[in-house]
């Protein structure tokens, strides 16, 4: 998840249909603050999207379909990219299956193969899963990925010498919010993690410690607006929400390169940091 970032894949808030009324009038469902200004959206996603290819990525957009929700823009949650090919998600939130289908037929198209497919009961979001190395995934156990998504995952990993680790996830703010594990922890290079520590399961935590991590905390004033999703570009530069100034001082007294962008309208009003727009295809 910090190797170099080469190819990315995005879904812009068009794409997602946040400009046509009938997709865009149902936000309040979908758990949304308020009605989407796509203007506005489509600005900073334009931003976020040149901040990706000023370091060196390339980005392909997710086309719409027909399917598609407010949600697809946050491409991050529907599909995991592998050595082996896309593994497709059963999304948790039930508005967001078709998504899985739709990176699957437009990696065919780019030519990356499927995987694998989590199957109901299971059900996985990326946005609870990451990588803590090359062998090691950490997946979160909660309202969007279950025991069951869980245990799919580590049967069609175990093959390919990668352990699955479950990291249980507090109740927060309810069933119906967007609580993922990717929500308290954010890898920014091979040793160095930002955490929403008080959040954190004490295994969890002690997990990271044992593993040697340094843990850097967000500043809490600054959780609601999505401090703790920050993405990592590789060799130290990081692309952050502007309006958490505090946490990335932080990250910055802490070595890094941040780049921000803002994100009132694409991430904190749907819930989704830089991560969640974001579908890394390939890294360096």
């Amino acid at each position: 998840m910090t190797g170099g970032l080469l190819r990315v894949m995005v879904c812009p808030p068009g794409d997602a249909g946040w400009d046509i009324p009938g997709k865009a009038a149902v936000w309040r469902e979908l758990g949304f603050q308020h009605a989407p200004d796509f203007a506005s959206a489509q600005g900073q996603h334009e931003t976020l999207c040149r901040l990706l290819s000023e370091s060196g990525a390339e980005v392909v957009c997710l086309p719409m379909a027909e399917s598609s929700t407010l949600d697809a823009v946050y491409t991050h949650d529907a599909s995991l990219a592998t050595d082996y090919g896309v593994l497709l998600m059963s999304p948790g939130k039930k508005n967001r299956v078709a998504e899985a289908q739709a990176h699957a037929k437009f990696c065919g198209q780019l030519g990356i193969p499927v995987f694998g497919e989590i199957r109901l009961p299971g059900t996985t979001e990326s946005g609870d899963i990451v990588w803590l190395d090359s062998r090691t995934l950490l997946i979160g156990d909660g309202y969007r990925t279950n025991k069951a998504g869980i245990e799919q995952m580590r049967a069609l990993l175990a093959p390919k010498n990668v352990e699955v680790l479950s990291a249980p996830l507090p109740y927060g703010p309810g069933p119906s919010a967007c609580l993922h594990l990717m929500s308290l922890m954010s890898m920014l290079d091979e040793r160095t993690i930002l955490v929403d520590l008080p959040w954190l399961a004490v295994e969890t935590v002690e997990l990271l410690k044992g593993r040697g991590f340094r843990l850097i905390e967000i500043e809490y004033s600054e959780r609601d607006s999505l401090a703790c999703n920050v993405l990592s570009l590789g060799q130290q530069r990081l692309i952050a929400i502007e309006e958490n100034a505090k946490t990335n001082q932080r990250m910055r007294d802490a070595g890094f390169d941040v780049r921000t962008f803002p994100g009132s309208e694409i991430c904190i009003n749907g819930a989704g940091g830089p991560t969640c727009l974001t579908r890394a295809l390939l890294r360096g």
